[in-house]
């Protein structure tokens, strides 16, 4: 099994899709067929032959975050006179933002900001944006593929975390071993990289237990098909921005001073 068909990006993409995926290099699409919709899933696989020796893995670098906003406003232009815009499906396994010299030099922050105003602009477009976190969901590359997100989906599986850099990495900074760092996030869940504290932050619509992430059943898709379609439906009923994140009971009594951060700068840049 080569690097790319191991990637679990690739694996869901490909268990969700109706039809075969297309591939424009490290960027993966397909459409799936969820309820009486079409959705259209995208993912970051591993590009073993990328010419920036950084963006090999499942990472946004410069190509990566330029196909990728590419891809989501090809389907908002052609939805643009749509009375029913389709979903976007974020299937998210990304590692990082790639790191490297050449990526400084040639601009990776605007790589990855490109594809964060792509969903945001699809999102608040009308088209319901989920993302489904089915790996690692790291740093700047899930800032630029899931987080403009309108409702966060993740599988309660070994290998998911959100967190802003590897677990070795942390415990370096924080000069901690990583057993260190582990009891530490088990009393300060932001530092925690378990997806179930990243749950009681507020910010997930659902955590789905109890699926197998390597290699699904059909058991597995088809409870995962049924939690998208719920999501699909929730943020039709909602409004287009992302407030629903601070409305939750988790992140009212985790995200309070948060919450009253908001408000306050609220009521003066209206005074």
């Amino acid at each position: 099994m080569s690097a790319t068909t191991s990637s679990r990006g690739q694996i869901w993409l490909d268990a969700l899709s109706a039809v075969e995926a297309v591939q424009n290099g490290p960027i993966r699409q397909a459409d799936a067929t969820l309820g009486d919709m079409s959705a259209r899933l995208l993912a970051v696989v591993p590009d073993p032959q990328n010419r920036f020796p950084r963006a090999r893995d499942n990472v946004v670098g410069l190509e990566q975050g330029w196909l990728l906003a590419r891809a989501v406003r090809e389907v908002l232009e052609a939805d643009r006179h749509a009375a029913v815009k389709r979903p976007l499906i974020a299937v998210v396994d990304v590692k990082s933002q790639a790191y490297g010299r050449r990526e400084e030099l040639l601009g990776v922050h605007l790589a990855c900001a490109a594809p964060v105003d792509a969903y945001a602009s699809a999102r608040l477009a009308g088209h319901p944006v989920i993302a489904l976190i089915v790996g690692p969901a790291m740093s700047g590359a899930y800032l630029a593929h899931g987080y403009q997100a309108n409702r966060i989906l993740a599988l309660d599986s070994p290998g998911t975390s959100v967190h802003a850099m590897g677990k070795e990495a942390a415990a370096r900074v924080t000069r901690r071993s990583v057993e260190g760092l582990d009891a530490l996030g088990d009393t300060v869940l932001p530092m925690s990289y378990k997806m179930s504290a990243y749950a009681k932050l507020g910010l997930l619509h659902e955590l789905i237990e109890g699926i197998n992430a390597d290699a699904p059943g059909e058991a597995d898709v088809e409870r995962v098909r049924k939690s998208l379609i719920a999501a699909i439906e929730d943020a039709r009923k909602g409004p287009v921005d992302l407030a629903n994140r601070l409305a939750s009971p988790d992140a009212k009594r985790m995200r309070a001073a948060s919450i009253e951060v908001r408000k306050r700068l609220a009521e003066q840049w209206n005074a």
